[in-house]
């Protein structure tokens, strides 16, 4: 039997796995859950390194087979290294509580059953340089080099910030295209509800739905735009992409930081993989906007709320959730200066890497309408990020 390493956004998973050259069965994926509750909408990765193919077959024609119904399950290729061929294929096991679920890796020339691009990220030139993803829940947007310049040469238009915006959609299917075909018709389209949501967040230099900074003493440091950006993947089950960040100080501490970004199916929280050095601790923001708002800190399990009830006529929660220990205390940061009041959550740096989620829920949207129900997911949430899925292949 070999060990190696499978990872998802939501978790990580272990996979064991034998072959045996001379059968032709087809592998056998086994998923356990150990929780007192259904899982689903977690994302397990099976490696091509992982896979035993005979001469003449292909990785890029495996699929994902329900072992009980035969039913073909939706996955996706991911060339996660950029090299021209597909190294991951992605899929969602959805298993009840305590208990376990097989499905089969088998060459068929069939398609997937559903292949819209429901998680999917794109660089918007035509919109200044945004950087813009979504899925079937959620969609963000962040800022880049040219809307940086136009505001330091003082042109109309621009924006510096390296917040987190967050575009509240109500319906799955996606509308970062149409959003931003409709506002080259029509200058603020994506500001004004047209039935499908719209983009009244204000994110200013706030740190928005997840953005970073650093904390020295008492004050709050932070970066500009984004310099350069790569898209990894979209697709029906992850859009993933990579933003890099110019050296920027915090009180006499250079600081870099590259963020490795994905958002999966049915999630409403980004995860992000941070690569930062010049700290040992990370400070993640939830604009406080009015500040008239709730605070929830839940830092021993991992996270932190921000409620709004009076969100222009709806509600809105926002959070930011981390694995078990990353998460060391949360800050309540009020100050006059304007959009820099945040609530922070301060967050382990270790071997120059952190990892943490970040997203929220609009009262429109119907998936979450009261502060409970969010509350509930998020708590879910944690527990699913610290309890393994149990994945092998035989």
């Amino acid at each position: 039997m070999k060990s190696i390493a499978l990872y998802s956004w939501i978790a990580a998973v272990s996979l064991m796995m034998g072959c045996d050259s001379q059968k032709k069965e087809a592998p056998v994926i086994t998923v356990k859950n150990s929780l007192e509750l259904p899982r689903q909408f977690e994302t397990v990765e099976i490696s091509k390194s992982a896979i035993h193919l005979n001469e003449g077959e292909r990785f890029e024609n495996l699929v994902i087979r329900d072992k009980a119904t035969q039913a073909i399950v939706t996955s996706q290729f991911v060339d996660e290294d950029q090299d021209g061929t597909a190294d991951v294929l992605l899929f969602q096991p959805e298993v009840a509580a305590k208990s376990e679920k097989q499905y089969e890796l088998v060459t068929s020339n069939l398609t997937n059953t559903d292949t819209v691009a429901y998680c999917y990220s794109r660089f918007v030139p035509e919109r200044t340089d945004d950087y813009t993803w979504e899925n079937n829940k959620v969609a963000f947007r962040t800022y880049g080099p040219v809307a940086q310049k136009m505001v330091e040469d003082s042109v109309k238009g621009g924006t510096l910030s390296s917040g987190i915006d967050a575009w509240l959609k109500k319906v799955e299917y996606p509308i970062i295209n149409k959003w931003y075909a409709g506002n080259d018709k029509e200058k603020g389209y994506y500001h004004k509800d047209h039935g499908e949501g719209l983009d009244n967040f204000h994110v200013g230099s706030s740190r928005g739905v997840g953005g970073t900074a650093v904390k020295v003493d008492t004050s709050y440091y932070i970066s500009k735009n984004f310099t350069d950006y790569k898209t990894i993947t979209t697709g029906p089950i992850r859009t993933s992409f990579v933003l890099k960040y110019a050296d920027w100080d915090a009180n006499g501490k250079t600081i870099t930081e590259t963020k490795h970004i994905s958002l999966d199916y049915g999630n409403n929280l980004t995860r992000y993989e941070i690569e930062v050095t010049g700290t040992d601790v990370l400070s993640v923001g939830l604009t406080l906007h009015d500040k008239k708002g709730e605070i929830t800190e839940q830092v021993d399990n991992g996270w932190i709320s921000y409620w709004e009830s009076e969100y222009f006529n709806s509600e809105l929660g926002t959070a930011i959730v981390a694995p078990k220990d990353v998460m060391t205390t949360s800050d309540y940061y009020v100050t006059s200066i304007k959009d820099r009041s945040n609530l922070y959550a301060q967050l382990k740096v270790n071997d120059n890497k952190v990892v943490f989620y970040a997203g929220f829920s609009w009262k429109e949207s119907g998936q979450f309408p009261t502060k409970a129900a969010w509350e509930n997911y998020l708590n879910a949430f944690c527990k699913k990020i610290n309890t393994l899925l149990e994945v092998s292949i035989q």
